[in-house]
Protein backbone atom coordinates (compact mmCIF):
# COMPACT_ATOMS: atom_id res chain seq x y z
CA UNK A 1 0.00 0.00 0.00
CA UNK A 2 1.26 3.63 -1.12
CA UNK A 3 0.44 6.61 1.48
CA UNK A 4 0.00 9.86 0.43
CA UNK A 5 2.00 12.90 1.04
CA UNK A 6 2.44 16.69 0.74
CA UNK A 7 4.28 17.73 -2.60
CA UNK A 8 7.93 17.63 -2.41
CA UNK A 9 11.09 17.06 -4.56
CA UNK A 10 11.47 13.55 -3.88
CA UNK A 11 13.54 12.82 -7.54
CA UNK A 12 16.67 10.99 -5.86
CA UNK A 13 19.49 10.57 -6.38
CA UNK A 14 21.20 13.94 -7.92
CA UNK A 15 24.64 14.80 -8.49
CA UNK A 16 26.08 16.47 -4.86
CA UNK A 17 28.13 19.00 -7.51
CA UNK A 18 30.69 21.98 -6.47
CA UNK A 19 29.68 25.05 -8.83
CA UNK A 20 32.19 27.57 -9.43
CA UNK A 21 31.94 31.02 -10.15
CA UNK A 22 33.83 34.36 -10.62
CA UNK A 23 36.00 36.09 -13.01
CA UNK A 24 38.20 36.88 -10.72
CA UNK A 25 40.38 35.78 -8.46
CA UNK A 26 38.93 38.01 -5.53
CA UNK A 27 35.37 36.77 -6.30
CA UNK A 28 36.05 33.24 -6.87
CA UNK A 29 33.15 31.06 -5.01
CA UNK A 30 32.40 27.66 -4.85
CA UNK A 31 28.62 26.12 -3.79
CA UNK A 32 27.23 23.18 -3.38
CA UNK A 33 24.64 22.67 -5.56
CA UNK A 34 21.88 19.52 -6.02
CA UNK A 35 19.50 20.98 -8.05
CA UNK A 36 21.67 20.41 -11.16
CA UNK A 37 20.73 18.83 -14.34
CA UNK A 38 20.48 18.18 -17.99
CA UNK A 39 18.09 19.88 -20.02
CA UNK A 40 18.77 18.82 -23.88
CA UNK A 41 21.54 17.07 -25.39
CA UNK A 42 21.81 18.74 -28.88
CA UNK A 43 22.57 21.63 -28.16
CA UNK A 44 24.05 20.35 -24.73
CA UNK A 45 22.08 22.15 -22.16
CA UNK A 46 21.84 22.22 -18.50
CA UNK A 47 20.43 24.05 -15.16
CA UNK A 48 21.66 24.90 -11.76
CA UNK A 49 18.80 26.02 -9.17
CA UNK A 50 19.80 28.77 -6.64
CA UNK A 51 17.93 30.80 -4.14
CA UNK A 52 18.90 34.30 -4.49
CA UNK A 53 19.67 35.13 -0.82
CA UNK A 54 22.93 32.93 -1.42
CA UNK A 55 26.13 34.56 -1.52
CA UNK A 56 26.91 33.39 -4.76
CA UNK A 57 23.57 34.38 -6.95
CA UNK A 58 24.65 37.96 -7.96
CA UNK A 59 28.31 36.48 -8.86
CA UNK A 60 26.57 34.17 -11.03
CA UNK A 61 23.92 36.78 -12.64
CA UNK A 62 27.03 39.38 -12.95
CA UNK A 63 28.91 36.93 -14.74
CA UNK A 64 26.58 34.61 -16.44
CA UNK A 65 28.81 31.98 -16.33
CA UNK A 66 30.08 29.08 -14.08
CA UNK A 67 31.58 25.41 -13.78
CA UNK A 68 29.69 22.69 -12.66
CA UNK A 69 32.37 20.48 -11.15
CA UNK A 70 31.27 16.74 -10.48
CA UNK A 71 32.52 15.09 -7.09
CA UNK A 72 33.88 12.18 -5.25
CA UNK A 73 33.40 9.94 -2.91
CA UNK A 74 37.36 11.58 -1.48
CA UNK A 75 35.57 15.39 -1.79
CA UNK A 76 32.45 14.93 0.33
CA UNK A 77 33.74 16.35 3.53
CA UNK A 78 34.80 19.57 1.15
CA UNK A 79 31.53 19.38 -1.05
CA UNK A 80 29.22 19.45 2.27
CA UNK A 81 31.33 22.18 4.08
CA UNK A 82 30.86 24.38 0.50
CA UNK A 83 27.46 23.92 1.09
CA UNK A 84 27.00 25.13 4.65
CA UNK A 85 29.42 27.86 4.89
CA UNK A 86 29.34 31.49 2.85
CA UNK A 87 31.46 32.62 0.63
CA UNK A 88 30.70 35.92 2.32
CA UNK A 89 32.72 34.72 5.61
CA UNK A 90 35.32 32.22 3.85
CA UNK A 91 37.30 31.60 1.21
CA UNK A 92 36.11 28.18 0.29
CA UNK A 93 39.01 27.19 -2.28
CA UNK A 94 42.02 28.03 0.03
CA UNK A 95 39.73 26.54 3.14
CA UNK A 96 39.23 23.37 1.27
CA UNK A 97 42.21 23.43 -0.39
CA UNK A 98 40.85 22.99 -3.66
CA UNK A 99 42.67 24.26 -6.62
CA UNK A 100 41.24 26.94 -8.91
CA UNK A 101 42.04 25.92 -12.37
CA UNK A 102 41.51 27.75 -16.34
CA UNK A 103 38.62 26.94 -17.88
CA UNK A 104 39.00 26.50 -21.85
CA UNK A 105 36.05 28.74 -22.23
CA UNK A 106 34.25 30.47 -19.58
CA UNK A 107 35.84 32.73 -17.27
CA UNK A 108 35.03 31.37 -14.08
CA UNK A 109 37.60 28.57 -12.24
CA UNK A 110 37.90 25.01 -12.70
CA UNK A 111 37.90 22.81 -9.27
CA UNK A 112 41.04 20.93 -10.09
CA UNK A 113 40.07 17.83 -8.02
CA UNK A 114 37.10 17.32 -9.91
CA UNK A 115 37.33 14.42 -12.05
CA UNK A 116 34.97 16.07 -14.63
CA UNK A 117 33.91 20.12 -15.16
CA UNK A 118 31.38 21.33 -16.98
CA UNK A 119 31.57 25.07 -18.22
CA UNK A 120 28.54 27.09 -19.02
CA UNK A 121 27.69 29.98 -19.97
CA UNK A 122 23.94 30.91 -18.87
CA UNK A 123 21.18 31.71 -21.41
CA UNK A 124 18.14 32.63 -19.10
CA UNK A 125 17.37 33.00 -15.58
CA UNK A 126 13.89 31.69 -14.48
CA UNK A 127 12.39 32.86 -11.19
CA UNK A 128 10.30 29.60 -9.58
CA UNK A 129 9.65 30.47 -6.42
CA UNK A 130 12.64 29.35 -3.34
CA UNK A 131 15.06 28.98 -6.50
CA UNK A 132 15.57 30.61 -9.69
CA UNK A 133 16.72 28.28 -12.12
CA UNK A 134 19.93 28.96 -14.46
CA UNK A 135 19.59 27.53 -17.33
CA UNK A 136 22.61 27.38 -19.54
CA UNK A 137 24.66 26.13 -22.97
CA UNK A 138 27.26 23.73 -21.87
CA UNK A 139 30.17 25.23 -24.05
CA UNK A 140 33.60 22.89 -22.98
CA UNK A 141 34.05 19.96 -21.02
CA UNK A 142 37.52 19.29 -19.32
CA UNK A 143 37.61 15.65 -17.71
CA UNK A 144 40.95 14.47 -15.95
CA UNK A 145 42.83 12.43 -17.78
CA UNK A 146 43.29 9.37 -15.43
CA UNK A 147 39.79 8.46 -16.03
CA UNK A 148 40.32 7.41 -19.09
CA UNK A 149 39.52 3.88 -20.18
CA UNK A 150 42.83 2.80 -21.93
CA UNK A 151 41.20 -0.11 -24.35
CA UNK A 152 38.58 2.56 -25.33
CA UNK A 153 39.57 5.86 -24.29
CA UNK A 154 36.41 6.82 -23.05
CA UNK A 155 35.81 8.75 -20.14
CA UNK A 156 35.37 6.23 -17.33
CA UNK A 157 33.00 7.70 -14.04
CA UNK A 158 32.31 5.07 -12.10
CA UNK A 159 36.34 5.26 -12.00
CA UNK A 160 35.82 8.26 -10.09
CA UNK A 161 33.99 7.01 -7.02
CA UNK A 162 30.95 10.09 -7.86
CA UNK A 163 28.82 11.27 -5.09
CA UNK A 164 25.35 12.01 -4.81
CA UNK A 165 23.11 13.37 -2.64
CA UNK A 166 19.58 11.54 -1.54
CA UNK A 167 17.34 13.39 0.61
CA UNK A 168 19.89 15.06 2.88
CA UNK A 169 22.44 12.53 2.83
CA UNK A 170 25.57 11.82 0.42
CA UNK A 171 26.14 8.55 -1.06
CA UNK A 172 28.15 6.64 -3.38
CA UNK A 173 27.34 5.73 -6.36
CA UNK A 174 27.72 1.79 -5.55
CA UNK A 175 28.10 -1.09 -8.53
CA UNK A 176 27.90 -0.70 -12.04
CA UNK A 177 24.06 -2.44 -12.97
CA UNK A 178 24.28 -2.56 -16.48
CA UNK A 179 24.52 0.33 -19.53
CA UNK A 180 22.37 1.93 -22.02
CA UNK A 181 20.56 -0.38 -24.40
CA UNK A 182 21.86 -3.85 -22.72
CA UNK A 183 18.44 -4.69 -21.92
CA UNK A 184 18.04 -4.91 -26.08
CA UNK A 185 21.63 -6.18 -26.89
CA UNK A 186 21.79 -9.51 -28.76
CA UNK A 187 23.50 -11.75 -27.33
CA UNK A 188 26.99 -13.38 -28.81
Amino acid sequence: MKQDWKPGTMIYPLPAALVSCGSKEEEYNILTVAWVGTICSNPPMCYISVRPERYSYSILKKNMEFVINLTTENMAFATDWCGVRSGKDHNKFAEMKLTPGKASVVNAPIIEESPLCIECRVKEIVSLGSHDMFIADVVNVKADDKYLDSETGKFDLAKADLLVYAHGNYYGMGRKIGKFGWSVEKKK
